[in-house]
This record gives C-alpha cells, sequence and structure tokens, in this order.
C-alpha cells in the first residue's frame, strides 16, 4: 500500500481479502460510559478527560464481557433477526464465539442476516449532513466506513447502531494497536513487522488527507474532539477485522452484526455470502457441529503473520495449512553486473530486495528465477531480462525458467537466506532482544505480557516453515554434490583402467 498524502485519498484500503470476518474481536460488551453528544456534535467533558487519559475511545467495551453480546442480539432480533440456532458462549478458541444450540448438519445455512442489518456505503447516516459532506467528496469506502462508525458512535443512543457499537471490542489486539517499541521489541525477527509498520503509516496518512481536505473545512460536522486520529485507529481496527466482501452483491464490503461473532478455524473453507433466496447474509456449513459444539468459519487462507497482522491471534503451531513466512532476498552490491541485473528488475517492476512467500510445502518459482538472476555470471547477460520477468510473475504463460548449470549456486543462495533468518529468530526467541519496560498498571502488564506471547507463537511458527525450507535445500543439495562426486570418481575409475 502506498503511503497516503496530504492531497490523495486512500482508495488502496481493501478488506483482508475474504469473504468472512472476525475472530478473537468477537463483540462483547461490559458497561460503557456514555459519550454524550449535543446536535452539533460536540463530546462532553468526561469522554475530552478521557480520551485525554489514554484509555482510548469511550465507546465500546472491554472484550471480557458477555453482556453488550446479549443486548445486541435481542437488539437484532427486535429489529428482524430470524431466530437463531446459534448462541454466544465462551469458548476454548476466541474467548467468545457461537455454539450450536441444536444439532447442525453439513451444508445448512445458518445466520440469515437481512441487508438492513447490515452496515455498507449504502447506509443511512444518523447524521445526514455528515454523510452529505462524504458522498460529496467521494471519499472511498474504507475511509467513508471508518468515517461512518465514529459518527454513528458519537451519537450513542440517538445512532440505530448504538447497541452493535457498544458491543465492539474498545481496543482490538490487531498490530494496529501495538506500539512501535512493542513492534521493534517482539517483531524484530518477523517480516510482519514491516507490514504493520506501513498499516500504522497508511492509516495516519488516510486520516491526515481527510482532516486536511475535508474535515477542517467543515470543523462544526467534523470537530477534532471525535475525528480524531485515535478514533479513527480505532474504526480502522474494526474494519481490518471485520468487514466482508459479499460476492453475490457485487463485491459489496460490509459489516454484519452478529456475523461477526464467529472465530476462525484453518480446518474449515465456508464464508459469508449473500443468498438471494432467503434474502439474507449466511454460511453454509462444511462439517457437522453437535450442540455445545463452537461453529467456526474460515478468515480466508492466510498466513499466521496476517492473522496476527489484522485479527490479534496467532493459530496453534503446525495448524494452519495456508501459513508461509517472506523470505527478503537482495542483489549482491558487489557483483559485476549489479547494475545490469538491477535495471532488468526494475524493468519488470522489481527491486533489488524483493520478499517471497516461503510454505512448508515449498517455495514459489519467482524465488527461483530471483535467486538465478542473483547468482548469474556476466557471459549470461543477455538472459537477465528472461529471469527477471520470471521473478516478477509477469509472463502470461508463465514458461517453467530452468538453467541447471546455476541451480546448486541458486539453491545455496536461497539456503543462505533461509539460515540467516534463522539465527534472527533463535536470538529473539532465546531472549537476545530487549522489551519494553512492563507497566506497574496490572492491565497494562498483562497486555505486554499477552503480545510478547503472541510474538513468541508467531515466530515459533515462522521459524518453523525456514527449517523446513533449511532440510528440504540440504537435502537437495547434498544430492547434487553427491551425484557429482560418484561422476567423477567413475571417470578417476575408467582412467586409470586405460592407463
Amino acid at each position: 500500500m502506498a503511503t497516503a498524502t496530504a492531497t490523495t485519498l486512500h482508495p488502496q484500503f481493501r478488506p483482508p481479502s475474504r469473504p468472512y470476518l472476525s475472530s478473537s474481536g468477537v463483540l462483547i460488551r461490559a458497561p460503557v460510559r456514555a459519550l454524550a453528544a449535543s446536535a452539533s456534535g460536540s463530546v462532553s467533558a468526561p469522554a475530552q478527560r478521557e480520551a485525554a487519559a489514554g484509555v482510548g475511545v469511550p465507546w465500546g467495551c472491554e472484550i471480557e464481557s458477555l453482556e453488550s453480546a446479549a443486548s445486541l442480539e435481542r437488539w437484532l432480533t427486535a429489529s428482524g433477526l430470524p431466530e437463531q440456532r446459534l448462541d454466544i458462549q465462551r469458548v476454548d478458541v476466541g474467548e467468545r464465539g457461537l455454539v450450536a444450540l441444536k444439532n447442525i448438519r453439513k451444508g445448512e445455512k445458518l445466520l440469515f442476516v437481512p441487508p438492513s442489518l447490515v452496515i455498507s456505503a449504502d447506509s443511512e447516516w444518523g447524521c445526514p449532513e455528515v454523510g452529505n459532506v462524504m458522498k460529496r467528496n467521494s471519499v472511498p469506502d474504507w475511509p467513508f466506513l471508518a468515517t461512518y462508525l465514529i459518527s454513528e458512535a458519537s451519537l450513542v443512543s440517538s445512532s440505530r447502531w448504538n447497541s452493535y457499537i457498544a458491543a465492539l471490542p474498545r481496543q482490538p489486539y490487531s498490530l494496529l494497536y501495538w506500539t512501535r517499541a512493542e513492534l521493534d521489541a517482539y517483531l524484530v525477527a518477523s517480516p510482519i513487522r514491516e507490514r504493520a509498520i506501513q498499516r500504522i503509516t497508511d492509516v495516519i496518512g488516510t486520516y491526515n488527507d481527510l482532516q486536511d481536505r475535508i474535515f477542517s473545512k467543515h470543523s462544526d460536522l467534523f470537530p477534532e474532539e471525535i475525528y480524531n486520529l485515535e478514533t479513527f485507529r480505532w474504526s480502522f481496527g474494526i474494519l481490518f477485522s471485520r468487514l466482508v466482501r459479499l460476492p453475490s452483491m457485487d463485491g459489496k464490503v460490509a459489516l454484519v452484526p452478529w456475523a461477526d461473532m464467529l472465530n476462525h478455524s484453518p480446518e474449515v473453507e465456508t464464508f459469508l455470502d449473500y443468498d438471494k433466496s432467503s434474502q439474507g447474509i449466511v454460511f453454509t456449513t462444511d462439517r457437522s457441529y453437535q450442540p455445545g459444539e463452537q461453529v467456526f468459519i474460515s478468515y480466508g487462507k492466510k498466513s499466521s503473520g496476517e492473522l496476527l497482522l489484522s485479527y490479534g491471534f496467532v493459530p496453534k503451531e503446525g495448524t494452519n495449512p495456508n501459513d508461509s513466512v517472506e523470505l527478503l532476498v537482495s542483489l549482491n552490491k558487489s557483483d559485476k553486473c549489479y547494475k545490469e541485473k538491477l535495471q532488468a528488475l526494475e524493468r519488470s517492476g522489481l527491486s533489488e530486495s524483493e520478499s517471497f512467500p516461503l510454505r512448508v510445502t515449498g517455495w514459489p518459482v519467482e524465488l527461483m528465477a530471483y535467486a538465478f538472476l542473483v547468482v548469474s555470471p556476466p557471459d549470461m547477460s543477455q538472459r537477465f531480462e528472461e529471469m527477471a520477468v520470471a521473478a516478477s510473475n509477469k509472463s502470461p504463460s508463465k514458461p517453467g525458467i530452468n538453467y541447471p548449470e546455476l541451480e546448486e549456486q541458486a539453491l545455496q543462495f536461497i539456503l543462505d537466506c533461509c539460515e540467516s533468518n534463522i539465527a534472527k529468530y533463535t536470538k529473539y526467541l532465546e531472549g537476545g532482544s530487549g522489551s519494553p519496560q512492563l507497566s506497574t498498571n496490572s492491565k497494562q502488564a498483562n497486555r505486554t505480557l499477552l503480545l510478547k506471547q503472541l510474538a513468541r507463537d508467531l515466530c515459533i511458527s515462522e521459524r518453523r516453515i525456514l527449517y523446513r525450507t533449511q532440510f528440504i535445500l540440504r537435502r537437495r543439495l547434498r544430492d547434487m554434490r553427491g551425484g557429482e562426486l560418484k561422476a567423477l570418481s567413475l571417470f578417476s575409475g575408467l582412467r586409470k583402467l586405460f592407463k
């Protein structure tokens, strides 16, 4: 994602590409301090003091409570949600989740949330004047919906979405809420750190852009006490963890109350979509459930790092079949052909340093093509362009690219990169990295311990993939070199026979 500037709105924001929803941020409600707002949209003094004290946004709830989830369900039922075969309860995976009330068969449709109970860019604004300004400025869906959430939250009971917003977590565990010091200390070995920093930068840039182009010009409708960086960080955190794309509604992005109580399992592939026959948002089970058993949905084929980035959790090691880790590879600046290789990469939209995903099952052909380019000698300069195109995956036919004479060097290059990364993970996991000072506040101390554990779980999972890749590469290189030694021994024996 490109960094937002003061002159361009951020159309790049997309929901995590999945037609599904949330995870450990399942909506719960504890008694919440009301955010008093006058008709003009000003915030009460207690709410301002709370925000100034660093408590966070003055709406939403602590995630430990189930009370607001029950309140939300009562409101949804009164507003047209059909009787459900699921109930919100405490669960082992995700703290809260939807569990089966009755036997549920494989292939059943569940939820049936009507479009009238879904938040999208078409939803009616509680404060029409604010909505009209946003629409006139053609704000893209993501910042549009982020602003919508803040506007409705500031209206408290005057908003029809009050029960939903009261059930949203006050502070999600997504990496958007980690401080720079926490990211630097706990994710020092993981490539997810850079993505988290970029995401935070994008959110800040988008807010600054809205502030410069819209909010400052309509300060009566967008008072800074309500529309500020802290509230936008909250609203984007909600969107990153809950916004879904509905294929059968022309790809519309939406928040689906109640449905975002569902937790993720890597063992299921079912997702949310609009069902024309029932005229509701549903998902179709891909397995059966017994009464009292938690019902899961998929958040998409995401790595453990991506799940932590948006949803704030890491699957148990070895349980995520879609897990991967990004491997950073670079040209050697001391290479005699560095300039020619860099030019070839740039013509294909690549740079001197690129990241490629490693999986337990192997690595992409693009990585191998990049490695071929890195190790290729000057007499292969006529092939640089071909290698760069293959590394960029721009070739429509995706032809196999193979240079037997370079294969051993290319594999050794990838192995060296893997082992360098393994050393970083091992240093962190063995305590070689510092950490922010623990707060004397028990709540903050507990949060810090949780973040450290999430980071360790992620690093262990990512290092596991690197170890697997290392094993495969070492074995292949051993076999290749063993074959060469056999050939040399045979050739030497034949020479002796003819002496």
